[in-house]
């Protein structure tokens, strides 16, 4: 069972600001990035698709804490550890480290909690419990 994950990107022109930092909202971006590609690792999608599970993951809360700078052409890492795992949540922890240094430097740490929901007919979400064929391959990390 799964419950870490770990992407590297580069930071992009784009996501800087006037000052040549980049940007606070990105990280939010980031963690999703790395959300994303730790479900397509288990073989699902946060989006639904035919043959897999008819759920989505909205955001319940997201928070982020900021302690060095990345700049364009820093080549970051993304850590996501699952911290906790409910029967309709999820809860990861996000450690943000730049790589292009001397040695890797936290930069960032955040945390995301999703909650697993089913679309209704009448177009309204509610929350349901984790499908067993995902919920299956998530564990929660031993600290």
């Amino acid at each position: 069972m799964a419950s870490h994950y770990v992407i590297t990107r580069r930071v992009e022109f784009s996501e800087t600001d006037m000052a040549g930092i980049v940007h606070y909202s990105n990280f939010f971006r980031y963690m999703e990035t790395a959300e994303h590609a730790f479900f397509r690792s288990l073989g699902f999608s946060v989006v639904c698709r035919p043959g897999l599970p008819q759920v989505g993951w909205p955001r319940v809360h997201a928070s982020c804490d900021y302690h060095r700078p990345l700049r364009f052409e820093d080549e970051v890492e993304v850590s996501l550890t699952v911290v906790e795992k409910k029967s309709k949540a999820l809860t990861y922890a996000f450690k943000f480290r730049k790589l292009n240094g001397p040695e890797p430097i936290e930069v960032a740490t955040g945390r995301l909690t999703v909650v697993c929901i089913a679309h209704q007919p009448d177009g309204s979400m509610k929350a349901t419990t984790i499908p067993k064929e995902i919920a299956d391959k998530i564990d929660v990390a031993v600290e």
